[in-house]
């Protein structure tokens, strides 16, 4: 079996470049595969396109006439690009993407008359069978009718020679069976709420777009290296494997020279995200050994989660022609980084306004503080349900690790907005006098800009962040669909808008109070009242830990933990009066997440039980036998005296036999433990059995197999190592 490891070494020593040449500018190519304004304006009548803007702009029906015209344009539109078959392409609760595609071709009814055919119902609607995917008990197998229906507000697309149609996923009794259609009502409801108190500002704000940026941060690994590792290959993580003596101490990996092969892949990977009209930016190592970041310019939140999803398939699809793995899970490699999905999130207006940037007069600036701190309020209301929705399996090696936000959910603002904030606090109760009010807007209100100026530090342990003119919610996982947190985080700040709108509402209406003297007396409210979920202090730190017991921040280090509060009575309560999912689809979810967990761990239990029993062992056997035929010569060479020269090689044979002894009991206690979690009925228990009972022997299992590793002679260990998997550039 070491012959495996071996040939993969050779072939990824021996790997070159591969050739790869740019088609043209960035600026001349980009959205070229995507059926954008442009296209549109050249395929569709004029009827048609306003329709598909009406759509986009307000949310308007199309009529079905119109859909045919527009799916004949769109057919014509691929067809010129050499586009052969065309599917929905939906997010189902699986994490990922599915598509199912279906060839233009169709025939008469016997068989003559070919033709290209795609029409409005099929551009619309189709009908995948829903039975497979995740349903958290919507649905039953005998019940398998699901549709997939358009989403006019994301824009079709082409891969490959495949016309790729975004759309929602529901079942046939209504509710949502996938991640975007929670999204789409969590973006509309936040529209609404922020137009509205926008409104105290601007009354020519018609709409409020939430904005997303996300930093996608992930492994490069030689495909031959990564296909070695049956751990890799079916958890996405390395589930043993001792630390290199080299790993990330030096810091010279972080923003280093990127090297040839990875520098030559991201080319190509930037060509085909400009193709898709994915608007990636940056690119950069960072902090681990073979591990990269990229990140776009902001987009829509809808749109931006669509194209993060996509990117993820078509970061896979180029690392196979260059003869690369990309690992997207959070925690591949024990002793150094693993990757987050850092979530830049903002609110813009039509406009043109950033409701979470500064200006330099005193009523923008309290248009900003309003939501800035309504967005603070928010989090601290709702903090263990954004928690939970960042939770998995994979994730939770993450969080708290020393280069992840830890567990806790926090809010960082900076020394100086921290003290803008304690000067709003002393806000006189009731209307402000002219001279109070002055000063607060010449001195507090109106020096913001100048303030943020010099308040450019990053608290790289704070899971939710400010940042100059956005919160980056660094908790998330690099292989989570930003969705789930995009979709909790748009909707707990779009309830607070509205109850704020409430509150100020009254105060002008039954207390006579002027709009900027209600505006301060809630605001100030809200900052005596969020101080518990402000903290600007080390997030590793054990005395933070403790702090937080006491102000009442959850703590919940473990995924079955954090998914209770997404079945909560405050999460229905909230989903619902909010309209985004009833209560069938918030505790579905809350099954599918479960479920999900106890899979995930259950997988890695029986791989680590296969490498261990059947890699490790036999290695340490095989390496004892020869420690043994040595020992027994020195015997026959030295008779009475070999005890004292083969002292060193007898005290190795126990070692190994300690070991192989350790991980042949523990391997069988973890699976005696899996068997009484599986047994289990209730959904919450057995992910609790799983996460209690059989994940920590992970840790003791590895941990004597990392100790053979350092034992065992290298020719014959059969696993590739991490100096291996991490430095073959």
């Amino acid at each position: 079996m070491s012959s495996i490891r071996f040939q993969a070494l050779k072939e990824a020593s021996n790997r070159k470049p591969v050739h790869f040449e740019e088609i043209d500018r960035k600026s001349i190519i980009y959205g070229s595969n995507v059926f954008n304004d442009k296209a549109m304006k050249q395929y569709l009548t004029s009827d048609a396109f306003k329709a598909v803007q009406g759509a986009i702009q307000h949310g308007t029906k199309i009529d079905r006439k119109l859909a045919d015209y527009i799916a004949m344009g769109m057919k014509e539109w691929a067809l010129s690009k050499g586009v052969t078959h065309y599917t929905h392409w939906f997010q189902p609760l699986t994490g990922t993407t599915a598509e199912k595609h279906d060839a233009f071709f169709e025939t008469s009814y016997d068989g003559s008359d070919p033709v290209e055919k795609f029409g409005g119902a099929q551009l619309v609607q189709q009908e995948p069978d829903a039975s497979s995917f995740p349903n958290g008990g919507i649905r039953n197998t005998f019940e398998a009718r699901g549709y997939t229906a358009w989403d006019p507000t994301s824009p079709a697309f082409i891969f490959g020679t495949t016309l790729c149609i975004p759309t929602v996923f529901i079942s046939y009794t209504g509710e949502a069976l996938d991640n975007k259609i929670p999204l789409l009502r969590a973006l509309s409801a936040m529209d609404e709420a922020a137009t509205e108190v926008c409104k105290y500002f601007d009354k020519n704000v018609k709409k409020v777009t939430a904005t997303l940026g996300w930093e996608q941060e992930y492994f490069l690994i030689d495909k031959s290296l990564a296909n070695s590792r049956p751990d890799l290959v079916m958890t996405g993580r390395t589930l043993l494997g001792h630390t290199s003596a080299k790993g990330q101490q030096l810091d010279d990996h972080y923003f280093g020279s990127i090297p040839t092969r990875a520098l030559t892949y991201m080319r190509d990977l930037e060509q085909e995200c400009m193709l898709l009209g994915i608007p990636v930016k940056t690119r950069h190592n960072e902090v681990a050994p073979n591990q990269f970041e990229l990140a776009p310019i902001f987009e829509e939140t809808n749109l931006a989660v669509d194209h993060n999803c996509l990117l993820m398939d078509v970061m896979q699809k180029v690392a196979e022609r260059h003869d690369l793995k990309v690992l997207f899970h959070e925690k591949p490699f024990k002793g150094v980084n693993g990757s987050g999905k850092h979530n830049n999130w903002s609110l813009a207006t039509d406009t043109g306004v950033n409701l979470l940037s500064p200006s330099k007069t005193p009523m923008s600036n309290l248009q900003f503080l309003t939501f800035f701190i309504n967005t603070i309020k928010a989090v601290n209301d709702y903090e263990s349900l954004l928690r939970g929705a960042i939770a998995t399996a994979s994730n939770d090696h993450r969080l708290g690790a020393n280069e992840a936000p830890p567990a806790i959910i926090s809010v960082f603002i900076g020394e100086q907005l921290t003290k803008v904030l304690a000067e709003l606090e002393g806000v006189t109760t009731g209307k402000l006098s002219p001279e109070e009010k002055t000063d607060l807007k010449l001195n507090v209100v109106g020096k913001i800009p100048d303030v943020l100026l010099d308040n450019t530090d990053r608290n790289r342990t704070s899971p939710f962040a400010f940042t100059g003119n956005k919160f980056e919610f660094r908790a998330v996982g690099s292989s989570a669909n930003c969705a789930n947190a995009m979709t909790t985080l748009n909707t707990i700040v779009a309830k607070q808008l509205k109850d704020f709108k409430i509150e100020v509402d009254a105060l002008i209406e039954s207390k006579d109070m002027k709009k900027d003297d209600a505006i301060f007396n809630v605001l100030r409210e809200y900052i005596k009242v969020s101080k518990k979920i402000l903290f600007e202090g080390d997030g590793y730190s054990d005395e933070w830990e403790i702090e937080a017991g006491k102000r009442g921040l959850s703590n919940f280090k473990t995924t079955p933990q954090a998914l209770k509060a997404r079945a909560s009575k405050q999460a229905l309560d909230l989903f619902s009066e909010m309209g985004i999912m009833n209560h069938i689809e918030v505790e579905a979810r809350y099954e599918i997440e479960l479920e999900e967990y106890t899979k995930k761990i259950q997988i890695e239990g029986r791989v680590l039980g296969d490498i261990s029993t059947n890699h490790v062992i036999p290695t340490a056997i095989r390496y004892q036998n020869t420690l043994i035929e040595n020992v027994k010569g020195l015997k026959d060479i030295f008779g009475a005296e070999f005890e004292t020269i083969a002292k060193e090689q007898i005290l190795l044979i126990k070692d190994i036999s300690k070991h192989i002894e350790g991980i042949n009991s523990k391997v069988v206690e973890m699976t005696n433990e899996r068997k009484k979690a599986n047994v289990m009925t209730d959904a919450q228990e057995m992910a609790e059995a799983y996460c209690n009972n059989v994940k920590p022997y992970f840790e003791v299992i590895r941990e004597h197999c990392d100790k053979l590793e350092l034992l065992v002679d290298n020719e014959l260990w059969t696993l590739t190592k991490y100096r291996e998997l991490l430095f073959t550039k």
